[in-house]
C-alpha cells in the first residue's frame, strides 16, 4: 500500500492557529480535535492495520510562522511482517518556520515479530521555530521476540545539523541487544525539544537508572532512555 497525508498550520491572525491544508489517504486518516487557544491538534488515525511489510507511507508536516501545531496517534502502531519479507518504510518531512512550533507526541511503534521496517524522519527548522519530538520503540508485542526496525532522524537548525540519530533492531543489527547497546530492555526512546526558550545544563543530567537528558550543541536538548517496557519508558518521556 501507499500513501501519502499532508499538513500545514498557518496562524489565523487572531493569535491562533488554522489548517489550511489535512489532506488524508488511506491508511494516514488525519483528524483535527478541539485544542487550547492557539494551538491546532490533529490526530493520525490507523486507517488499517500496520504498517505491513511492503507499505509505503509519507507524511508531510509545515507549520507557518506563529502557528502552533501538535500532531498525536491514537494508539500505537504496530509494524508487522509481509508474507514476502518485504520492509515497510514511513517517511515523515517538516519545516517549520521562524516562530512557529510543532509538538510530534506518537504512541509508540512496536516493531512485531517477523517484521521489517524502517521509519525515516528529516525536520527542517528556520530560527526562531520550535520543536517537541517524541519517539518510542518497542521490541516485539508481549511474549515474542523484536522484528527488525530502524528508525533515524535528522533535524536542522537554522541551516545547521541539530540532531542526526539512527537505531536499528534486530536481524542485521548485530550486537543491538548486547550490555554495550540495548542490554535486556524492551523499550526505548527519546524526546527532542528545541527553542530558545530551551534551557540546557553544561553537562549531562541523569533523570533515572536508564535515562540521562544531555545539551546538544545548539538550542535544544535530548531525553534518551531504555526501560523494560513501555509504561516505564513513556515516565522518563513526559519528562520536562
Amino acid at each position: 500500500m501507499r500513501a501519502h497525508a499532508s499538513i500545514r498550520a498557518e496562524a489565523d491572525g487572531q493569535r491562533g492557529t488554522r489548517l489550511a491544508r489535512l489532506r488524508s489517504e488511506v491508511p494516514l486518516v488525519l483528524r483535527q480535535t478541539p485544542a487550547p487557544a492557539g494551538t491546532a491538534t490533529v490526530y493520525l488515525v490507523g486507517g488499517a492495520a500496520g504498517p505491513l511489510g511492503g507499505d509505503r507511507l509519507r507524511l508531510d508536516i509545515e507549520v507557518g510562522p506563529d502557528a502552533t501545531l501538535c500532531v498525536r496517534t491514537v494508539a500505537a502502531s504496530v509494524a508487522l511482517p509481509a508474507r514476502t519479507g518485504t520492509s515497510s518504510r514511513f517517511e515523515i518531512t517538516v519545516t517549520v518556520a521562524g516562530g512557529g512550533s510543532l509538538e510530534w507526541l506518537p504512541e509508540p511503534t512496536v516493531a512485531a515479530a517477523g517484521c521489517h521496517h524502517v521509519t525515516s524522519a528529516s525536520v527542517e527548522l528556520a530560527e526562531g521555530a520550535a520543536l517537541r519530538w517524541r519517539e518510542e520503540l518497542i521490541f516485539g508485542r508481549y511474549g515474542e521476540p523484536a522484528g527488525s526496525a530502524t528508525i533515524s532522524t535528522s533535524v536542522r537548525y537554522a541551516g545547521r545539523p541539530l540532531l542526526r540519530q539512527s537505531l536499528s533492531i534486530g536481524d542485521g543489527a548485530a550486537g543491538w541487544d548486547g550490555p554495550a547497546v540495548l542490554d535486556a530492555a524492551k523499550a526505548t526512546g527519546s524526546l527532542l525539544t528545541v527553542g530558545s526558550e530551551v534551557e540546557a545544563a553544561d553537562t549531562p543530567e541523569v533523570l533515572g537508572p536508564t535515562a540521562v537528558r544531555m545539551p546538544l550543541a545548539g538550542p535544544g536538548t535530548l531525553v534518551c532512555a531504555t526501560a523494560p517496557d513501555a509504561h516505564t519508558l513513556r515516565k522518563y518521556l513526559d519528562w520536562d
